[in-house]
C-alpha cells in the first residue's frame, strides 16, 4: 500500500496559497482594464477548500508552531472569504492568511525534508 507523504500536501498547500495570493493581488488590477472581468468570491472559496484539505492532512503530523500558523492563517482566509460571500464585505485578512499559509507550508516542508536526510 502506497503512503501519501506530508511533502505532497505541503507542495499542494504552497501551490494553492501562492496561486491564491497572486490571484488576490493581480485580479483587482485586471478589473481596472476594460476586459469585462468581475470578481467571483467562489474562486477564493475553491482555493480555501484546497488549502483546508492540505492543512487537515498536515496538522496531524506537524509540531505545535506549524499547526498554529496553518490554523490561524486558514481561519483568516475563511473569515475573509465567507464575509465576502455572505455580507458582501471585502476584508484584507485574506492576504495575511495567504502569506501565513505559504510560510507555514514552507517551514513544514523544510523541517520534513531535513528530518528525512
Amino acid at each position: 500500500m502506497k503512503k501519501t507523504s506530508t511533502p505532497f500536501y505541503d507542495i499542494l498547500g504552497i501551490s494553492s496559497a501562492t496561486i491564491c495570493l497572486v490571484h488576490c493581488l493581480v485580479f483587482p488590477l485586471l478589473t481596472i482594464l476594460p476586459l469585462g472581468l468581475s470578481h467571483n468570491p467562489f474562486i477564493d472559496l475553491l482555493f480555501a477548500t484546497i488549502g483546508l484539505f492540505a492543512i487537515v492532512k498536515i496538522i496531524k503530523k506537524s509540531n505545535l508552531l506549524i499547526s498554529s500558523i496553518l490554523i490561524i492563517s486558514m481561519a483568516l482566509i475563511w473569515i475573509s472569504v465567507l464575509s465576502e460571500i455572505v455580507l458582501d464585505i471585502h476584508l484584507d485578512l485574506i492576504f495575511i492568511g495567504g502569506i501565513g499559509m505559504i510560510i507555514g507550508h514552507l517551514i513544514n516542508y523544510k523541517l520534513h525534508k531535513n528530518s528525512n536526510h
